[in-house]
């Protein structure tokens, strides 16, 4: 496996290939990252890994500075499970000057749920993977399902500006009592680690009631995410929201639609994302 840090040597490396299978991360990787580097095997010529801990989508009062960076760590792991090149760029590299051209995605898509708590989020977001998706050639990306709305903004967003790139979803990968994989849980201490399974409960009640009713009525569907954020709440988590939408494009579910179940809520310090699709 090989690790460069510049643009022209990610270049050098890749010349010789035609379709790089590329997973972007911001590292402190655990194994729902190692996954997706699985996944990525099959789908190209080179299976690429990216670690950049991306400045624009942290807002001023967030965790940029105290994100965990852990590249000798993470490349361990990435060689372990068949990565073939890391790009590990430093900020100047990214960022040589002030990044004033920027995507910003649909405000149906992009403004409602974590948009609405993390204003300006999927704008840096955007604007870091378009540039990651072209520094790296990429052919195939692949992106975790854990981050949902993450997934589909990025998918619309390839798909509007008619890039050459398939973008795939990784199933969310959880620990043995359901709680989901993601770097941010390392900030949970013991205590909170045990509790921390309730948002993935709560999610799989608000699931079962679906699966169970006969229609899907608005006054239904806000009677159970109601619940649902008492029943956290009650449990000591402050609840951003839990919201039941429709898996296509994140807007209110009609009868007929695929569903997909939504939740974040701070634990302590610590807020956490998690979703289950019905």
């Amino acid at each position: 496996m090989h690790i460069v840090h510049t643009l022209s040597d990610l270049k050098g490396h890749l010349g010789a290939f035609r379709h790089p299978a590329v997973v972007p991360t911001m590292g402190n990787l655990h194994a729902g990252h190692l996954a997706l580097v699985r996944q990525a095997k099959p789908l190209g010529d080179i299976t690429v890994s990216t670690i950049f801990v991306n400045r624009l989508q942290f807002a001023p009062n967030e965790d940029f500075d105290s994100y965990p960076r852990t590249l000798d760590a993470d490349c361990e792991q990435l060689e372990a499970a068949g990565c073939d090149l890391v790009f590990a760029p430093l900020e100047s590299e990214m960022y040589p000057q002030p990044q004033t051209f920027k995507v910003h995605p649909p405000a149906d898509l992009a403004d409602s749920l974590e948009g609405h708590f993390r204003p300006g989020f999927f704008i840096g977001v955007c604007t870091v993977v378009l540039k990651l998706l072209s520094c790296t050639q990429a052919r195939t990306a692949l992106f975790g399902k854990k981050d949902y709305q993450q997934l589909m903004v990025i998918r619309n967003m390839v798909k509007q500006f008619a890039m050459p790139i398939d973008i795939v979803g990784g199933e969310t990968q959880r620990s043995d009592d359901g709680l989901a994989l993601s770097s941010r849980n390392g900030y949970l201490n013991p205590t909170e680690r045990q509790q921390a399974v309730l948002l993935s409960h709560t999610l799989k009640t608000v699931a079962n009631a679906l699966r169970a009713g006969t229609t899907l009525q608005p006054r239904e569907v806000a009677r159970l995410e109601s619940q649902a954020m008492q029943s956290l709440s009650s449990a000591g988590w402050k609840p951003d929201y839990v919201a039941v939408r429709r898996q296509l494009d994140l807007q209110m579910p009609h009868p007929g639609d695929a569903l997909v179940v939504l939740a974040a809520a701070r634990l302590g310090a610590t807020r956490l994302i998690d979703n289950l699709e019905v």
